[in-house]
């Protein structure tokens, strides 16, 4: 069961049920290593993780399998909580091959009590040629069928399809065809490790048209906490990552800006309690595991946060700003601005702010253009700033402000999104250039007997026969 909560862009708050358990999203899933441990299982509640991850992969192979499959999987993965299992997928996508079917190691997670159960899909990497996807993906749905069988509704549905928007499409439907309870986007880690963001966003999308909104959705390994926002604009709902304790490991020390070197820092700008009661000197690999899973949840929180005030896109814009690769995917987000309109509330918390160009192409500007058609305007306008004091022309006139990005019939001056939308001095042309066009549409099709206009600022321009200026 998923319920969603709270929406902003194409982001929610929601409770899914696991079993005995319920867990907030958006979260994300530390990962257990049975054999590897810098955090004990039984701590991580205590950073804010309500479910975890671990690979029965490495367990099926490994020296604890006979006390898994005696005791259950709590009692070589103590964790209060929900948990996950993951197949070995990650080791065949590195190896090219594991020792295992996919129906063995379903029925190993079974048999140890694993709380959500992912067959062994097949990973294709991006960039790989269609008809290499297209072969891996008849493979990975027929082991999504037979996961479903074994283990009905606990079955991890893994959506694939490499860099092939269409197949990522095509797979997510096929998937949610097959009565799973739970679905991935899978074979993306390699996008993030080379930072091609704008090819990230293209799958996620693709793969979350495919798929029911009321489908709880995991993006496999999208575990970096400046990546969370974007991600969650994207509609991703939970997420894993073993990054807190392979990045301590190798002095990696992390932040919502991206990932500083432990040995190149001076201070430790975290105020989180391992930060605050050391130098950099004294951090080590414990310290810095811990760290790096408060600021994990901290941002998470904050994302929350700003899904709740209706202001995860002002988030995103701050965090896109962190790398300019980063920022190449949030430009790349608004190319689906229709898909994202649809699911955006239409009524927030909270007004549009200025945060660049990208502004003007947000879901609230596509919706506030299509529906200001609907406003019967006319046959007399008035164009003027949005502070300008029209009162004396509005006997004869329908004045309309214009307030970049958005162009509006004064009566819609305190509504949203006009009213709350704050402009600063002088926005960027892309925006001017958006506003500029809504009056122009705005002229174009209305059927205005006088338009006449007050002095723009910004260097705006209202075509059409002048027949009043102040």
């Amino acid at each position: 069961m998923f319920e969603v909560r709270d929406k902003d862009l194409a982001g929610r708050i929601g409770r899914l049920r696991v079993g005995e358990w319920t867990v907030e999203t958006p979260t994300i899933m530390p990962v257990v290593n049975p054999n590897l441990r810098t955090v004990e299982p039984s701590e991580l509640p205590d950073f804010g993780a309500e479910i975890a991850i671990t690979n029965a992969y490495i367990l099926y192979r490994g020296e604890l399998r006979d006390r898994a499959l005696d005791g259950g999987l709590r009692s070589v993965v103590d964790f209060p909580g929900p948990l996950m299992t993951d197949s070995g997928s990650f080791q065949l996508s590195v190896y090219g091959d594991v020792e295992v079917s996919s129906r063995e190691i379903v029925e190993f997670q079974d048999a140890v009590g694993s709380d959500l159960v992912t067959p062994l899909d097949v990973p294709t990497a991006p960039g790989s040629g269609r008809a290499r996807a297209e072969a891996d993906l008849e493979v990975t749905q027929r082991r999504i069928e037979e996961a479903v069988d074994l283990v009905g509704e606990r079955a991890v549905a893994p959506v694939q399809g490499s860099t092939h928007p269409d197949l990522r499409e095509r797979a997510a439907r096929d998937a949610a065809s097959t009565g799973a309870g739970y679905f991935c986007v899978g074979a993306i880690v390699p996008l993030m490790e080379r930072y091609e963001y704008p090819e990230l966003v293209d799958c996620v999308v693709a793969s979350k048209r495919g798929l029911p909104d009321s489908a709880p959705v995991h993006l496999f390994g999208a575990g970096h906490p400046a990546s969370f926002a974007l991600a969650v604009s994207m509609g991703g709902d939970l997420f894993d990552s073993a990054a807190y304790a392979l990045f301590a490991r190798k002095g990696r020390y992390l932040t919502v800006e991206g990932t500083k070197f432990l040995e190149e820092m001076a201070y430790l700008p975290c105020s989180c309690p391992e930060c605050s009661r050391r130098d950099v000197e004294e951090m080590d690999e414990e310290a810095l595991a811990r760290h790096n899973l408060h600021v994990t949840f901290e941002e998470l929180r904050n994302v929350k946060q700003h899904v709740r005030e209706g202001r995860l896109a002002e988030l995103v814009a701050q965090r896109a700003r962190s790398h300019p690769h980063l920022l190449a995917g949030w430009r790349r987000y608004f190319e689906h601005v229709d898909w994202v309109e649809a699911r955006d509330p239409a009524v927030k918390r909270k007004g549009v702010l200025y945060t660049g160009g990208e502004t003007s192409r947000r879901p609230e500007v596509a919706r506030h253009n299509r529906r200001l058609a609907r406003v019967e305007i006319g046959p007399r306008v008035l164009f003027a700033p949005h502070d300008a004091d029209t009162s004396r022309f509005e006997d004869d006139f329908d004045v309309v402000k214009v307030k970049p990005p958005f162009a509006y019939p004064s009566e819609l001056s305190e509504t949203y999104p006009c009213g709350q939308s704050v402009v600063p001095g002088k926005p960027d042309p892309e925006t001017l250039g958006v506003t500029q066009d809504a009056v122009d549409r705005l002229i174009e099709e209305s059927d205005f007997d006088q338009v006449a206009y007050l002095e723009f600022p910004y260097g705006l321009e209202v075509p059409g026969e002048m027949v009043g200026r102040d």
